[in-house]
């Protein structure tokens, strides 16, 4: 009896703990907070290990930093928390001047692991705008462009690496080098990104197990190369691990339609088969040398393990590799969190380097891989966990919207400006900014339910609303905004009130009398029973952010889990016919719902869940737009077909 009791508390123990058995996935959709998750765990060591507020003059660029700045970055967006956006920037600006100038940083060593910390400034850039990270992460592209290459044009890994690509370097460059393209209209590169993962892989890849070697050296001169094939010696599991993130990274910024993304996806079904081959079927966990599982020395090791949890995990849910693999996944979460995840936080297991070459001379020899020394709370394990954690701890929340699509109209609200190249790009109210005023956060917390996200940049038909689920109709464009709006027309009318009849799900968000074009859209509107009026309720001086409160003061059946948000300057609404108030405030309706044949509507006066007010950079922290949208969306996917 003694024993049961004593393994009921234990069991006990870990769900309080950790909130869920590892790799089972989050609990979101039933109003949990990933406080206390794995991830969240290890993200508050880290910032005790690596703190925000340390001596600047011991600041250096690092490639180890830079991973944890992306898995910290995974956990502002999947919490909507601003704690770990502003330590991020907080970290980044002690290393970055007024100039853009890089502390440590020179461009003349052409070394690729410097490339690595330059996706943290484009995120940064792409919230704040800021000049500093634009001239920074310039630098880098500049390195890129005069990197040493190989005679095919592979990066080499560092100038005093001579003909040498590691496996390593694609994850450090490559990455950088597809967002930057993506964010600055350089196309061409794709094909350059895409030549370099085929080429690596074709000179590395191990015919019998599919596994690739760690390095490559054109010359075949180097002590550790093999004469015939160039190859090191071992497949090292870090090493495979950068690579299969590198994959992942890299081809969520490619366009659409680019070629070279198919290409990269059989790379990553190859490199998914050959990775779970290897797993260790008692543990879930990857050797250090992965070949060799239970050598003598060899070891289960953290990084390389979080590496390919991550990897496959993303894989999966980017469509680029089937279902299936997310239990290999979901072993190798569970196994690390495990053994490796300790009470406090720290992370252990994680061999602190392995190289090839250089002074003292790295021979690659598999006595060397075991002489390196393996550490408490390495950056690159502790970045690598903070990676899984964030495609891990939400896992379980994606079966809620998984296949739906949710669509955001680009065609009534179409507001375009030059950006910084001078290219007339869509902007205000769309997934992809990431400034206050876009829907990147909104967007990321229905990718989150396992919704496709989706725009509609024409005017909407039968045919072209037939296959979403949820559409979301936001502020459309007046003569202010748009020098030729696109006014909502009795044909559109029809096609979207056909569509909510059929079981759609239409959400409309208006906006204040002097921002929005009224006449038509309340003629769409009307249709549901709804009038948007033409006023500006809750207006805010300055930063008196009282003003635009309201409490959630009974339990409401859309935001179970918010009781305070934010919302300022909106047009309140009329209602009649099918629409009923679901938040008033002072006799003034706020929200309204009409039910719509099989379909549902959903009607608020402002865009309110943009980026400003959810991503919990300027509203006091007791505000909850973050949680308001979480519950939001997840009452929305439960209309569908309700």
């Amino acid at each position: 009896m003694k024993k049961v009791l004593l393994s009921l508390l234990a069991v006990l123990f870990f769900i309080v703990g950790f909130g869920q058995a590892p790799g089972g996935g989050g609990a979101l959709g039933s109003g949990r907070s990933l406080a206390a998750s794995p991830g969240v765990r290890l993200a508050s060591r880290v910032m005790q290990v690596w703190p925000e507020n340390e001596d600047t003059a011991k600041a250096r660029w690092t490639y180890d930093e830079g991973v944890i700045c992306k898995g910290m970055e995974g956990l502002w967006l999947n919490t909507g928390d601003a704690q770990y956006f502003r330590y991020i920037q907080k970290r980044m600006d002690r290393v970055i001047d007024k100039d853009g100038n890089i502390r440590t940083y020179k461009l003349e060593d052409y070394n690729l692991d410097n490339c690595l910390e330059g996706r943290t400034l484009l995120m940064l850039y792409k919230v704040t705008g800021q000049e500093k990270y634009y001239k920074a992460f310039g630098h880098l592209r500049q390195q890129l462009r005069e990197q040493p290459r190989t005679s095919e044009g592979s990066f080499w890994h560092k100038k005093r690496y001579v003909e040498q690509v590691w496996l390593d370097g694609l994850y450090m460059a490559q990455p950088f080098f597809a967002e930057y393209a993506s964010l600055f209209h350089e196309d061409s590169v794709f094909a350059d990104i895409t030549k370099q993962f085929a080429a690596i892989e074709r000179h590395t890849r191990d015919t019998k197990t599919g596994l690739l070697y760690h390095g490559w050296d054109e010359s075949k001169q180097e002590k550790w190369a093999n004469k015939q094939t160039g190859n090191s010696p071992h497949f090292w599991g870090r090493a495979m691990g950068w690579y299969g993130m590198a994959l992942v990274d890299a081809m969520e910024h490619y366009p659409a339609n680019d070629p070279g993304k198919e290409v990269l996806k059989g790379i990553l079904v190859r490199f998914a088969a050959a990775v779970s081959k290897v797993q260790d079927p008692a543990t879930g966990l990857w050797w250090d040398i992965l070949d060799k599982p239970g050598a003598d020395k060899n070891y289960l090791e953290a990084s390389a393990s979080s590496m390919f949890v991550y990897a496959l995990a993303k894989g999966v849910r980017m469509k680029y590799l089937p279902a299936s693999y997310l239990e290999a996944a979901k072993k190798g979460y569970a196994g690390i969190v495990k053994k490796f995840l300790k009470e406090n936080g720290d992370l252990e297991g994680t061999v602190s380097v392995s190289g090839l070459g250089g002074n003292p001379y790295r021979d690659g020899s598999y006595d060397y891989y075991m002489s390196e020394k393996v550490i408490v709370n390495d950056g690159k394990g502790m970045g690598a966990f903070l990676l899984a954690a964030g495609e891990m701890d939400v896992l379980g929340d994606r079966e809620l919207g998984k296949g739906k699509t949710v669509l955001l109209d680009y065609y009534f609200n179409s507001e375009h400006h030059k950006d910084v190249t001078g290219t007339n790009v869509r902007f205000h109210y769309i997934w992809e900014e990431w400034d206050n005023n876009g829907y990147s956060l909104w967007g990321h917390v229905f990718r989150q339910y396992g919704m496709v996200t989706d725009s509609l940049a024409v005017a909407p038909t039968a045919a072209s609303l037939g296959k979403t689920s949820i559409y979301i109709i936001v502020d459309p464009d007046n003569e202010k905004e748009s020098p030729s709006p696109n006014y909502i027309r009795p044909s559109d009318i029809s096609a979207i009130e056909g569509w909510v009849k059929a079981g759609g799900v239409l959400v409309l968000m208006g906006n204040d009398s002097a921002n929005m074009e009224f006449t038509h859209f309340n003629e769409l509107a009307s249709r549901f029973g709804v009038h948007f009026n033409f006023d500006d309720y809750h207006k805010v001086i300055g930063s008196q952010f009282e003003m635009g409160a309201f409490a959630m003061t009974v339990q409401d059946s859309i935001f179970k889990t918010t009781k305070k948000i934010y919302i300022k300057e909106l047009s309140t609404l009329k209602l009649d016919g099918p629409a009923k108030p679901h938040f008033s405030d002072g006799g003034n309706v706020i929200m309204a719902v009409a039910r719509v044949g099989k379909g549902t509507v959903f009607v608020v006066g402002d865009p309110w869940l943009y980026n400003e007010y959810t991503d919990g950079r300027k509203l006091p922290s007791d505000f909850e737009n973050y949680n308001a949208a979480r519950d939001l969306t997840q009452w929305l996917i439960r209309q569908i077909n309700k």
